[in-house]
Protein backbone atom coordinates (compact mmCIF):
# COMPACT_ATOMS: atom_id res chain seq x y z
CA UNK A 1 0.00 0.00 0.00
CA UNK A 2 1.32 3.09 -0.89
CA UNK A 3 0.34 6.42 1.74
CA UNK A 4 -1.45 9.34 -0.28
CA UNK A 5 -2.87 12.19 1.30
CA UNK A 6 -4.52 15.20 -0.90
CA UNK A 7 -3.71 19.27 -1.11
CA UNK A 8 -6.39 20.93 -2.85
CA UNK A 9 -4.06 23.83 -3.33
CA UNK A 10 -1.06 23.01 -3.46
CA UNK A 11 0.08 27.12 -3.66
CA UNK A 12 -1.43 27.30 -0.37
CA UNK A 13 0.63 24.40 1.39
CA UNK A 14 3.10 27.85 2.20
CA UNK A 15 0.55 28.94 5.10
CA UNK A 16 0.11 25.10 6.26
CA UNK A 17 3.69 24.76 7.39
CA UNK A 18 4.39 28.48 8.66
CA UNK A 19 7.57 30.57 8.29
CA UNK A 20 10.93 28.87 7.85
CA UNK A 21 12.63 28.60 11.19
CA UNK A 22 16.47 29.74 10.76
CA UNK A 23 18.01 28.11 13.92
CA UNK A 24 17.26 25.40 16.19
CA UNK A 25 14.95 26.20 19.20
CA UNK A 26 16.84 25.32 22.83
CA UNK A 27 14.86 22.12 23.03
CA UNK A 28 15.75 19.05 24.67
CA UNK A 29 17.03 15.94 22.83
CA UNK A 30 14.44 14.04 24.88
CA UNK A 31 11.77 16.00 23.87
CA UNK A 32 12.14 17.07 20.53
CA UNK A 33 10.47 15.11 17.66
CA UNK A 34 12.92 13.53 15.20
CA UNK A 35 12.05 12.31 11.75
CA UNK A 36 14.75 10.10 10.45
CA UNK A 37 14.32 9.95 6.22
CA UNK A 38 15.82 7.97 3.51
CA UNK A 39 15.79 8.44 -0.16
CA UNK A 40 16.18 6.00 -3.36
CA UNK A 41 16.97 8.22 -6.67
CA UNK A 42 17.57 7.69 -10.19
CA UNK A 43 20.51 8.87 -9.49
CA UNK A 44 22.86 11.43 -7.83
CA UNK A 45 21.81 14.92 -9.47
CA UNK A 46 18.52 17.00 -7.56
CA UNK A 47 18.06 19.07 -10.70
CA UNK A 48 18.20 15.75 -13.25
CA UNK A 49 17.13 12.92 -11.44
CA UNK A 50 13.66 11.88 -9.00
CA UNK A 51 13.40 10.38 -6.21
CA UNK A 52 11.90 6.26 -6.84
CA UNK A 53 11.36 5.68 -2.79
CA UNK A 54 10.65 7.53 0.67
CA UNK A 55 10.81 5.91 3.95
CA UNK A 56 10.99 7.68 7.76
CA UNK A 57 10.82 6.92 10.78
CA UNK A 58 9.55 8.87 13.78
CA UNK A 59 10.97 9.31 16.99
CA UNK A 60 10.78 11.12 20.56
CA UNK A 61 12.54 10.38 23.54
CA UNK A 62 14.38 7.39 22.30
CA UNK A 63 10.67 5.54 20.81
CA UNK A 64 9.81 5.08 17.50
CA UNK A 65 6.66 6.80 17.20
CA UNK A 66 5.72 6.54 13.66
CA UNK A 67 6.79 5.18 10.14
CA UNK A 68 5.94 6.70 6.75
CA UNK A 69 6.91 4.66 3.62
CA UNK A 70 5.95 4.75 0.09
CA UNK A 71 7.28 4.04 -3.45
CA UNK A 72 7.16 6.72 -5.79
CA UNK A 73 6.81 7.28 -9.85
CA UNK A 74 9.70 9.34 -10.87
CA UNK A 75 8.18 9.87 -13.99
CA UNK A 76 11.46 8.89 -16.03
CA UNK A 77 13.49 5.61 -16.40
CA UNK A 78 15.18 3.85 -13.55
CA UNK A 79 18.80 3.33 -14.77
CA UNK A 80 19.53 -0.49 -14.55
CA UNK A 81 22.65 0.05 -11.97
CA UNK A 82 19.87 1.60 -9.80
CA UNK A 83 17.64 -1.25 -10.77
CA UNK A 84 20.25 -3.58 -9.95
CA UNK A 85 21.07 -1.44 -6.81
CA UNK A 86 18.01 -1.02 -4.87
CA UNK A 87 15.91 -3.84 -6.54
CA UNK A 88 13.59 -1.22 -7.64
CA UNK A 89 12.05 -1.56 -11.27
CA UNK A 90 9.66 0.52 -13.14
CA UNK A 91 6.93 -1.82 -12.85
CA UNK A 92 6.56 -1.98 -9.03
CA UNK A 93 6.34 2.47 -9.18
CA UNK A 94 3.84 2.15 -12.22
CA UNK A 95 0.90 2.87 -10.14
CA UNK A 96 2.67 4.93 -7.50
CA UNK A 97 2.28 8.12 -6.62
CA UNK A 98 4.09 11.09 -8.55
CA UNK A 99 6.76 12.92 -6.35
CA UNK A 100 4.20 15.98 -5.87
CA UNK A 101 1.71 14.02 -3.89
CA UNK A 102 4.48 11.77 -2.04
CA UNK A 103 6.21 14.90 -1.20
CA UNK A 104 2.98 16.73 0.33
CA UNK A 105 2.37 13.37 1.92
CA UNK A 106 5.85 13.31 3.83
CA UNK A 107 5.63 17.37 4.85
CA UNK A 108 2.10 15.96 6.65
CA UNK A 109 4.11 13.12 8.21
CA UNK A 110 6.97 15.13 9.32
CA UNK A 111 5.53 18.33 10.03
CA UNK A 112 6.79 19.89 13.46
CA UNK A 113 9.91 17.70 13.69
CA UNK A 114 13.43 18.24 13.10
CA UNK A 115 14.53 15.96 9.88
CA UNK A 116 17.49 13.40 10.45
CA UNK A 117 19.53 11.49 7.52
CA UNK A 118 22.54 9.98 6.73
CA UNK A 119 24.66 12.25 4.75
CA UNK A 120 21.55 15.00 4.72
CA UNK A 121 23.16 16.94 1.85
CA UNK A 122 21.89 14.08 -0.72
CA UNK A 123 18.34 13.48 0.86
CA UNK A 124 17.90 17.57 1.61
CA UNK A 125 18.95 18.30 -1.81
CA UNK A 126 15.88 16.32 -3.59
CA UNK A 127 13.39 17.31 -1.13
CA UNK A 128 14.21 20.93 -1.56
CA UNK A 129 14.13 20.65 -4.95
CA UNK A 130 10.29 19.11 -4.66
CA UNK A 131 9.20 21.73 -2.70
CA UNK A 132 10.53 24.67 -5.39
CA UNK A 133 8.79 22.94 -7.95
CA UNK A 134 5.25 23.20 -5.72
CA UNK A 135 5.85 26.52 -4.73
CA UNK A 136 5.99 24.94 -0.83
CA UNK A 137 8.02 26.78 1.71
CA UNK A 138 10.25 24.93 3.50
CA UNK A 139 9.17 24.24 6.66
CA UNK A 140 11.90 22.14 8.86
CA UNK A 141 15.50 23.40 10.12
CA UNK A 142 18.64 22.82 9.40
CA UNK A 143 18.56 18.97 9.34
CA UNK A 144 21.14 16.67 11.42
CA UNK A 145 23.37 14.72 9.58
CA UNK A 146 24.70 11.38 11.17
CA UNK A 147 27.67 11.33 8.35
CA UNK A 148 28.55 14.75 10.23
CA UNK A 149 27.63 13.57 13.59
CA UNK A 150 29.69 10.35 13.48
CA UNK A 151 32.74 12.09 11.95
CA UNK A 152 32.69 14.63 15.29
CA UNK A 153 32.02 11.59 17.51
CA UNK A 154 33.61 8.68 16.17
CA UNK A 155 37.54 8.62 16.08
CA UNK A 156 39.01 7.36 12.59
CA UNK A 157 40.48 4.25 14.32
CA UNK A 158 37.56 3.04 15.41
CA UNK A 159 35.61 4.13 12.45
CA UNK A 160 37.78 4.53 9.03
CA UNK A 161 34.74 5.03 7.15
CA UNK A 162 31.01 6.52 8.02
CA UNK A 163 28.89 4.76 5.42
CA UNK A 164 25.76 3.61 6.47
CA UNK A 165 27.05 0.31 6.35
CA UNK A 166 29.94 0.24 8.08
CA UNK A 167 28.45 2.24 11.19
CA UNK A 168 25.59 -0.12 11.31
CA UNK A 169 28.58 -3.01 11.23
CA UNK A 170 30.40 -0.78 14.08
CA UNK A 171 27.26 -0.87 16.22
CA UNK A 172 25.62 -4.48 15.52
CA UNK A 173 21.88 -2.68 14.98
CA UNK A 174 19.26 -4.87 14.65
CA UNK A 175 18.13 -3.48 11.26
CA UNK A 176 20.87 -3.59 8.82
CA UNK A 177 20.89 -1.27 5.53
CA UNK A 178 19.61 -2.79 2.30
CA UNK A 179 19.51 0.53 -0.20
CA UNK A 180 15.48 0.32 0.29
CA UNK A 181 14.31 3.46 2.19
CA UNK A 182 12.60 2.30 5.39
CA UNK A 183 15.38 -0.31 5.84
CA UNK A 184 17.68 2.64 5.57
CA UNK A 185 15.97 5.20 7.87
CA UNK A 186 15.44 2.02 10.51
CA UNK A 187 18.89 1.83 10.63
CA UNK A 188 19.76 5.36 10.65
CA UNK A 189 17.96 5.62 13.48
CA UNK A 190 19.82 2.53 15.35
CA UNK A 191 23.46 4.78 14.72
CA UNK A 192 21.93 7.93 15.95
CA UNK A 193 20.43 6.67 19.11
CA UNK A 194 24.29 4.93 19.87
CA UNK A 195 25.73 8.07 18.44
CA UNK A 196 23.71 9.85 21.36
CA UNK A 197 24.46 7.35 23.74
CA UNK A 198 28.53 8.62 23.39
CA UNK A 199 27.57 11.93 23.98
CA UNK A 200 25.07 11.86 26.89
CA UNK A 201 27.81 11.91 29.34
CA UNK A 202 29.60 14.76 28.04
CA UNK A 203 26.99 17.43 29.06
CA UNK A 204 24.77 17.05 25.20
CA UNK A 205 21.46 17.94 26.04
CA UNK A 206 19.84 19.77 23.40
CA UNK A 207 19.03 19.97 19.84
CA UNK A 208 21.53 22.70 19.50
CA UNK A 209 24.27 21.67 21.38
CA UNK A 210 24.32 18.08 19.52
CA UNK A 211 24.21 20.37 16.39
CA UNK A 212 27.30 21.79 17.27
CA UNK A 213 28.96 19.37 19.26
CA UNK A 214 32.37 18.52 18.39
CA UNK A 215 35.31 16.25 19.96
CA UNK A 216 37.99 17.67 22.32
CA UNK A 217 40.15 16.70 19.28
CA UNK A 218 37.92 18.80 16.94
CA UNK A 219 37.54 21.64 19.78
CA UNK A 220 41.35 21.88 19.75
CA UNK A 221 41.53 22.17 15.93
CA UNK A 222 39.55 24.67 15.42
CA UNK A 223 40.82 27.08 18.18
CA UNK A 224 43.61 27.29 15.67
CA UNK A 225 41.27 28.65 13.03
CA UNK A 226 43.25 31.98 13.52
CA UNK A 227 46.50 30.78 11.70
CA UNK A 228 44.70 31.32 8.77
CA UNK A 229 42.06 33.33 8.52
CA UNK A 230 45.04 36.75 7.11
CA UNK A 231 45.63 34.44 4.16
CA UNK A 232 45.01 35.38 0.55
CA UNK A 233 42.10 33.80 -1.69
CA UNK A 234 44.83 33.51 -4.68
CA UNK A 235 46.94 29.83 -5.75
CA UNK A 236 49.86 29.87 -3.98
CA UNK A 237 52.14 27.48 -1.52
CA UNK A 238 51.80 27.09 2.44
CA UNK A 239 53.54 26.24 5.20
CA UNK A 240 52.53 25.15 8.35
CA UNK A 241 55.54 26.17 10.97
CA UNK A 242 55.76 24.44 14.43
CA UNK A 243 56.95 25.66 18.04
CA UNK A 244 61.27 26.44 17.00
CA UNK A 245 59.80 27.39 13.91
CA UNK A 246 60.18 23.82 11.45
CA UNK A 247 58.45 23.37 8.46
CA UNK A 248 56.13 20.81 9.46
CA UNK A 249 54.55 20.44 6.39
CA UNK A 250 54.58 22.01 2.68
CA UNK A 251 51.20 22.18 0.96
CA UNK A 252 49.62 23.76 -2.79
CA UNK A 253 46.45 25.31 -3.02
CA UNK A 254 44.44 27.30 -5.70
CA UNK A 255 42.84 29.12 -3.17
CA UNK A 256 45.11 29.43 0.19
CA UNK A 257 42.75 30.38 2.74
CA UNK A 258 40.04 28.00 2.14
CA UNK A 259 42.43 24.87 1.85
CA UNK A 260 44.41 26.16 4.91
CA UNK A 261 41.07 26.55 7.14
CA UNK A 262 40.15 23.27 5.85
CA UNK A 263 42.77 21.91 8.31
CA UNK A 264 40.98 23.11 11.13
CA UNK A 265 37.55 21.25 10.50
CA UNK A 266 38.85 17.80 11.56
CA UNK A 267 37.60 15.84 9.01
CA UNK A 268 40.66 15.64 7.34
CA UNK A 269 41.14 11.33 7.22
CA UNK A 270 44.92 11.93 7.89
CA UNK A 271 45.41 11.14 11.07
CA UNK A 272 48.63 12.67 11.17
CA UNK A 273 47.55 15.88 9.83
CA UNK A 274 45.95 16.40 13.27
CA UNK A 275 48.70 15.84 14.78
CA UNK A 276 50.44 18.16 12.73
CA UNK A 277 47.93 21.11 13.11
CA UNK A 278 47.97 20.59 16.70
CA UNK A 279 51.92 21.36 16.78
CA UNK A 280 51.47 24.17 14.23
CA UNK A 281 52.18 28.48 15.63
CA UNK A 282 52.17 29.66 12.10
CA UNK A 283 51.18 29.53 8.82
CA UNK A 284 53.36 31.06 6.08
CA UNK A 285 52.65 31.54 2.32
CA UNK A 286 54.39 32.38 -1.24
CA UNK A 287 51.46 33.52 -3.97
CA UNK A 288 51.82 32.24 -7.30
CA UNK A 289 50.94 33.55 -10.88
CA UNK A 290 49.22 30.07 -11.14
CA UNK A 291 49.25 25.94 -10.66
CA UNK A 292 52.52 25.00 -12.23
CA UNK A 293 54.44 27.62 -10.15
CA UNK A 294 52.62 26.60 -7.75
CA UNK A 295 53.71 22.86 -8.17
CA UNK A 296 57.42 24.12 -8.61
CA UNK A 297 57.79 25.95 -5.76
CA UNK A 298 56.14 23.35 -3.67
CA UNK A 299 58.44 20.51 -4.84
CA UNK A 300 61.41 23.27 -4.46
CA UNK A 301 60.41 23.65 -0.25
CA UNK A 302 60.04 20.11 0.01
CA UNK A 303 63.78 19.41 -1.15
CA UNK A 304 64.60 22.07 0.95
CA UNK A 305 63.04 21.42 4.38
CA UNK A 306 61.90 17.97 4.20
CA UNK A 307 58.78 18.34 6.16
CA UNK A 308 58.34 15.82 9.44
CA UNK A 309 54.54 15.48 7.97
CA UNK A 310 55.19 15.37 4.29
CA UNK A 311 55.79 11.87 2.62
CA UNK A 312 56.34 12.70 -0.70
CA UNK A 313 59.09 14.53 -2.94
CA UNK A 314 61.03 15.24 -0.14
CA UNK A 315 64.26 13.64 -1.86
CA UNK A 316 63.67 14.90 -5.21
CA UNK A 317 67.51 13.78 -6.19
CA UNK A 318 66.64 10.20 -4.92
CA UNK A 319 66.51 7.56 -7.06
CA UNK A 320 68.22 4.86 -9.18
CA UNK A 321 69.69 5.15 -12.41
CA UNK A 322 71.07 2.99 -15.27
CA UNK A 323 74.22 4.19 -16.24
CA UNK A 324 76.97 2.92 -18.71
CA UNK A 325 80.10 2.31 -17.03
CA UNK A 326 83.11 3.87 -18.23
CA UNK A 327 85.35 0.53 -18.39
CA UNK A 328 86.93 -0.86 -21.48
CA UNK A 329 83.76 -3.13 -22.00
CA UNK A 330 80.95 -0.69 -20.77
CA UNK A 331 78.33 -2.88 -18.93
CA UNK A 332 75.15 -1.62 -17.53
CA UNK A 333 75.30 -0.79 -13.44
CA UNK A 334 72.78 0.87 -10.94
CA UNK A 335 73.91 3.81 -9.80
CA UNK A 336 72.65 6.59 -7.77
CA UNK A 337 74.23 9.27 -9.66
CA UNK A 338 73.19 9.88 -12.97
CA UNK A 339 75.35 10.84 -16.65
CA UNK A 340 74.93 11.48 -19.91
CA UNK A 341 74.40 7.85 -20.54
CA UNK A 342 71.87 6.65 -18.50
CA UNK A 343 68.12 5.81 -17.84
CA UNK A 344 65.78 6.83 -14.93
CA UNK A 345 65.42 7.19 -12.15
CA UNK A 346 63.72 4.33 -10.80
CA UNK A 347 62.08 4.20 -6.98
CA UNK A 348 63.38 0.41 -6.48
CA UNK A 349 66.97 -0.72 -7.46
CA UNK A 350 65.61 -4.30 -8.03
CA UNK A 351 63.55 -2.92 -10.70
CA UNK A 352 66.36 -1.05 -12.33
CA UNK A 353 68.68 -4.28 -12.25
CA UNK A 354 65.97 -5.94 -13.91
CA UNK A 355 65.47 -3.42 -16.50
CA UNK A 356 69.25 -3.10 -16.83
CA UNK A 357 69.12 -7.32 -17.38
CA UNK A 358 66.72 -7.33 -20.09
CA UNK A 359 68.46 -4.55 -21.77
CA UNK A 360 71.79 -6.04 -21.49
CA UNK A 361 70.45 -9.30 -23.18
CA UNK A 362 68.99 -7.61 -26.00
CA UNK A 363 72.11 -5.83 -26.99
CA UNK A 364 74.67 -8.38 -25.50
CA UNK A 365 76.23 -6.21 -23.18
CA UNK A 366 78.35 -8.24 -20.18
CA UNK A 367 76.85 -8.52 -16.93
CA UNK A 368 79.88 -9.68 -15.73
CA UNK A 369 82.75 -8.28 -13.97
CA UNK A 370 85.91 -10.04 -14.98
CA UNK A 371 86.86 -7.83 -17.47
CA UNK A 372 90.27 -6.17 -16.94
CA UNK A 373 91.24 -2.77 -17.53
CA UNK A 374 93.43 -3.77 -19.98
CA UNK A 375 92.17 -6.77 -21.71
CA UNK A 376 91.98 -6.55 -25.85
CA UNK A 377 88.95 -8.62 -25.99
CA UNK A 378 86.04 -10.42 -23.60
CA UNK A 379 85.26 -14.09 -23.27
CA UNK A 380 82.66 -15.97 -21.08
CA UNK A 381 81.80 -19.07 -22.44
CA UNK A 382 78.24 -20.47 -22.21
CA UNK A 383 77.41 -23.40 -20.35
CA UNK A 384 77.83 -27.10 -21.92
CA UNK A 385 74.23 -26.81 -23.29
CA UNK A 386 75.58 -23.70 -24.86
CA UNK A 387 73.04 -21.52 -22.94
CA UNK A 388 73.81 -18.16 -21.05
CA UNK A 389 71.06 -18.58 -18.30
CA UNK A 390 71.78 -16.87 -14.74
CA UNK A 391 75.54 -15.98 -16.77
CA UNK A 392 77.17 -13.31 -18.50
CA UNK A 393 74.94 -11.82 -21.23
CA UNK A 394 77.75 -11.02 -23.21
CA UNK A 395 78.88 -15.31 -23.52
CA UNK A 396 79.85 -16.71 -26.54
CA UNK A 397 81.92 -19.51 -27.99
CA UNK A 398 84.64 -17.34 -29.21
CA UNK A 399 86.26 -13.86 -27.82
CA UNK A 400 84.38 -10.44 -28.68
CA UNK A 401 86.93 -7.80 -30.20
CA UNK A 402 86.97 -4.54 -28.71
CA UNK A 403 85.07 -3.41 -31.88
CA UNK A 404 83.14 -6.16 -31.84
CA UNK A 405 81.71 -5.21 -28.53
CA UNK A 406 81.31 -1.07 -29.18
CA UNK A 407 78.75 -2.40 -31.83
CA UNK A 408 76.69 -3.90 -28.92
CA UNK A 409 77.16 -0.67 -26.42
CA UNK A 410 75.83 1.76 -29.38
CA UNK A 411 72.59 -0.83 -29.37
CA UNK A 412 71.96 -0.27 -26.04
CA UNK A 413 72.74 3.76 -26.07
CA UNK A 414 70.34 4.07 -28.81
CA UNK A 415 67.51 2.41 -26.89
CA UNK A 416 68.04 4.63 -24.24
CA UNK A 417 68.12 7.80 -26.26
CA UNK A 418 65.19 6.32 -28.37
CA UNK A 419 66.96 6.07 -31.54
CA UNK A 420 66.18 2.59 -32.06
CA UNK A 421 63.25 0.11 -30.77
CA UNK A 422 64.65 -3.06 -31.58
CA UNK A 423 65.37 -4.64 -28.13
CA UNK A 424 61.90 -3.06 -26.97
CA UNK A 425 60.17 -5.20 -29.69
CA UNK A 426 62.34 -7.90 -29.49
CA UNK A 427 61.23 -7.79 -25.50
CA UNK A 428 57.34 -7.77 -26.28
CA UNK A 429 58.14 -10.77 -28.75
CA UNK A 430 59.44 -13.08 -26.14
CA UNK A 431 56.80 -12.30 -24.10
CA UNK A 432 54.47 -14.05 -27.13
CA UNK A 433 56.96 -16.75 -27.82
CA UNK A 434 56.57 -17.72 -23.78
CA UNK A 435 52.93 -17.60 -23.48
CA UNK A 436 52.60 -19.77 -26.67
CA UNK A 437 55.00 -22.15 -25.37
CA UNK A 438 52.73 -22.19 -22.27
CA UNK A 439 55.38 -21.18 -20.04
CA UNK A 440 52.86 -18.81 -18.17
CA UNK A 441 55.05 -17.76 -15.56
CA UNK A 442 57.86 -17.21 -17.53
CA UNK A 443 55.80 -15.00 -19.77
CA UNK A 444 53.99 -13.15 -17.12
CA UNK A 445 58.10 -12.69 -15.38
CA UNK A 446 59.06 -10.96 -19.09
CA UNK A 447 55.86 -8.86 -19.71
CA UNK A 448 56.69 -7.16 -15.78
CA UNK A 449 60.00 -6.44 -16.90
CA UNK A 450 59.42 -5.46 -20.17
CA UNK A 451 56.49 -2.74 -19.29
CA UNK A 452 59.35 -1.31 -16.67
CA UNK A 453 61.34 -1.29 -19.11
CA UNK A 454 58.73 0.78 -21.67
CA UNK A 455 57.68 3.02 -18.59
CA UNK A 456 61.49 4.16 -17.52
CA UNK A 457 62.53 4.52 -21.59
CA UNK A 458 59.58 6.51 -22.60
CA UNK A 459 59.17 8.81 -19.48
CA UNK A 460 63.78 9.45 -19.54
CA UNK A 461 62.82 10.25 -23.12
CA UNK A 462 60.45 12.83 -23.02
CA UNK A 463 61.87 14.48 -19.92
CA UNK A 464 65.05 14.54 -22.01
CA UNK A 465 63.64 16.34 -24.82
CA UNK A 466 62.52 18.73 -22.29
CA UNK A 467 65.16 19.20 -20.83
CA UNK A 468 67.53 19.77 -23.54
CA UNK A 469 65.91 22.40 -24.51
CA UNK A 470 67.67 25.63 -23.75
CA UNK A 471 64.54 28.27 -23.16
CA UNK A 472 61.37 27.71 -23.79
CA UNK A 473 58.04 30.03 -23.74
CA UNK A 474 54.83 28.14 -23.04
CA UNK A 475 51.52 29.97 -22.40
CA UNK A 476 48.14 28.28 -21.37
CA UNK A 477 44.45 29.66 -21.01
CA UNK A 478 44.11 30.86 -17.55
CA UNK A 479 40.27 30.10 -16.02
CA UNK A 480 39.01 33.64 -15.71
CA UNK A 481 40.52 34.54 -19.02
CA UNK A 482 44.07 35.60 -20.01
CA UNK A 483 47.33 33.30 -20.03
CA UNK A 484 49.23 31.65 -17.75
CA UNK A 485 52.83 31.70 -18.74
CA UNK A 486 55.88 29.87 -18.12
CA UNK A 487 59.43 30.31 -18.91
CA UNK A 488 61.26 26.62 -19.08
CA UNK A 489 65.07 26.35 -19.21
CA UNK A 490 66.78 23.02 -19.39
CA UNK A 491 63.40 21.53 -17.51
CA UNK A 492 63.26 23.78 -14.83
CA UNK A 493 60.70 27.01 -14.13
CA UNK A 494 62.82 29.88 -14.82
CA UNK A 495 59.82 32.37 -14.22
CA UNK A 496 56.31 32.39 -14.19
CA UNK A 497 53.16 35.10 -14.87
CA UNK A 498 49.57 35.67 -15.81
CA UNK A 499 48.47 38.08 -17.86
CA UNK A 500 45.38 38.53 -17.13
CA UNK A 501 42.02 39.73 -19.49
CA UNK A 502 42.80 42.54 -21.39
CA UNK A 503 46.27 42.74 -20.63
CA UNK A 504 48.69 42.15 -24.14
CA UNK A 505 50.17 39.45 -23.47
CA UNK A 506 53.91 39.71 -25.13
CA UNK A 507 54.78 42.75 -22.96
CA UNK A 508 54.44 40.22 -20.05
CA UNK A 509 56.29 37.67 -21.87
CA UNK A 510 59.29 39.91 -22.57
CA UNK A 511 59.30 41.41 -18.73
CA UNK A 512 59.04 37.29 -17.14
CA UNK A 513 62.24 36.48 -20.04
CA UNK A 514 64.23 39.50 -19.27
CA UNK A 515 63.75 38.47 -15.62
CA UNK A 516 63.79 35.17 -15.53
CA UNK A 517 66.73 32.86 -13.80
CA UNK A 518 69.41 31.34 -15.39
CA UNK A 519 69.64 27.93 -15.42
CA UNK A 520 73.07 26.23 -16.39
CA UNK A 521 72.61 22.54 -17.74
CA UNK A 522 73.77 19.65 -15.34
CA UNK A 523 74.87 16.45 -15.77
CA UNK A 524 72.62 13.38 -16.77
CA UNK A 525 69.89 12.98 -19.50
CA UNK A 526 68.00 15.52 -17.89
CA UNK A 527 70.48 18.22 -17.65
CA UNK A 528 70.41 18.35 -13.83
CA UNK A 529 66.99 18.92 -13.60
CA UNK A 530 64.62 17.62 -10.82
CA UNK A 531 62.59 14.40 -12.31
CA UNK A 532 59.68 15.36 -10.91
CA UNK A 533 60.05 19.30 -11.88
CA UNK A 534 60.94 18.09 -15.15
CA UNK A 535 58.21 15.40 -15.13
CA UNK A 536 55.55 18.67 -13.70
CA UNK A 537 55.77 21.02 -16.42
CA UNK A 538 56.08 18.10 -19.32
CA UNK A 539 52.62 17.57 -18.34
CA UNK A 540 51.93 21.29 -17.71
CA UNK A 541 52.64 22.41 -21.39
CA UNK A 542 51.44 19.18 -23.35
CA UNK A 543 47.92 19.51 -21.59
CA UNK A 544 44.87 20.93 -24.28
CA UNK A 545 44.83 24.40 -24.82
CA UNK A 546 49.09 24.98 -24.15
CA UNK A 547 51.15 26.95 -26.46
CA UNK A 548 54.36 27.37 -27.27
CA UNK A 549 55.19 31.28 -27.17
CA UNK A 550 59.32 30.63 -28.75
CA UNK A 551 61.53 27.96 -28.47
CA UNK A 552 65.48 28.18 -29.15
CA UNK A 553 65.18 24.80 -30.13
CA UNK A 554 62.39 22.43 -31.08
CA UNK A 555 61.01 20.07 -28.57
CA UNK A 556 61.22 16.63 -30.49
CA UNK A 557 60.58 13.00 -29.27
CA UNK A 558 62.50 10.80 -30.61
CA UNK A 559 61.41 8.89 -33.69
CA UNK A 560 61.95 5.50 -32.33
CA UNK A 561 61.06 5.79 -28.62
CA UNK A 562 59.62 3.89 -26.42
CA UNK A 563 56.21 5.68 -26.44
CA UNK A 564 55.42 4.21 -29.27
CA UNK A 565 54.70 1.13 -26.42
CA UNK A 566 53.08 2.55 -24.13
CA UNK A 567 49.64 1.73 -25.18
CA UNK A 568 51.15 -2.10 -24.82
CA UNK A 569 52.70 -1.71 -21.70
CA UNK A 570 49.73 -0.16 -19.91
CA UNK A 571 47.82 -3.43 -21.18
CA UNK A 572 50.08 -5.56 -19.30
CA UNK A 573 49.67 -3.46 -16.31
CA UNK A 574 46.29 -3.91 -16.78
CA UNK A 575 46.48 -7.88 -17.22
CA UNK A 576 49.24 -7.87 -14.02
CA UNK A 577 45.67 -6.58 -11.45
Amino acid sequence: MHEQLSFADVDGGAALFGEVPSRYDDISLFDATLVVVDLETTGGSPVDDRITEIGAVKVRGGEVIGEFATLVDPGMPIPPQIVSLTGITEAMVHDAPRDSEAFLSFLEFARGSILVAHNARFDMGFLRRCAERLHVRWPFPAPLCTVTLARRILSRDEAPSVRLSALAELFDVTVRPTHRALDDARATVEVLHRLLERVGNQGVRTVRELASYRSESASRLAAKRHLGESLPTRPGVYLFRGPTDEVLYVGTAVNLRRRVMSYFSGTDPRRRMSEMVRLATRVDHVECAHGLEAGVRELRLLAAHAPAYNRRSTQPRRGWWLVLSTERFPRLKVSRSPTDQSVGPFSDRMVAASVGDLISVGAGLRTCATTGRGATHHWCRPDSSGRMIGGCRAASPVPVTLTEYAGRVMKARAVMLGDCGDIVERAIAEVSRLATAEMFESAARQRDRTAAMIDTLARCQRLRALCVVAELVVARPHDGGGWELGVIRHGQLASAGLARRGVPPMPVVEALVAGAQTVNPGVGPLCGAPPEEAALIYRWITEPGARIVSASQPLTLPAHGAARRLDWSRLAREARR
